[in-house]
């Protein structure tokens, strides 16, 4: 199958990665398979940003999950901090306010509702990160964890939220 892909890749002038290229067992009955060759798990796999992965739900049919890719959410994370450093000493409304919609893209596209767990740990770091920088503004005097709870009151951040619902939701005309 892989040669077949390449070649027809290649038609159009487009390669595969060999690195970021494998064939795993996936799906449904992909426990079953793996059991029998002595792994414990289906293997997962990252795609778009999302790590997919193999489960069940709570009545105990076959799901797929994804979660938030690790490297991903690290490399957004270091943004939100070079940006938090910059600009710490502008108003903290504007701050807030840009903060806002760093938060509100990223629960757009990684709300999903297998997700939750990810996009609420990145709104504790995001907070957390906030805070730190504040707490930088100005050398002697610190930033209690109660005033910065104040400050929140005054300037919320965006509570995560799930944005893209199940595809059997809405998607029948």
């Amino acid at each position: 199958m892989l040669r077949v892909l390449d070649k027809r890749f290649a038609k159009y002038g487009l390669s595969l990665h060999p690195e970021k290229t494998r064939l795993i067992a996936f799906g449904r009955f992909a426990a079953q398979q793996t059991a029998r060759y002595g792994g414990e798990k289906p293997a997962t796999f990252d795609f778009l940003g999302f790590t997919h992965i193999c489960a069940r739900s709570r009545r105990g049919r076959f799901t797929i999950q994804v979660r938030t890719m690790r490297k991903r959410c690290q490399r957004s994370l270091k943004q939100v901090s070079t940006w938090c450093r910059s600009h710490r000493h502008d108003v903290v409304a504007e701050q807030c306010e840009v903060l806002n919609s760093k938060l509100r893209g990223h629960y757009q596209y990684y709300g999903r509702p297998t997700n939750y767990q990810s996009i609420w740990k990145y709104y504790r770091r995001v907070r957390s990160i906030w805070r730190k920088w504040l707490n930088r503004r100005t050398r002697g005097k610190t930033l209690p964890w109660h005033t910065y709870e104040q400050l929140l009151r005054r300037h919320p951040l965006l509570r995560p939220y799930i944005c893209r619902p199940w595809a059997s939701e809405g998607s029948r005309p």
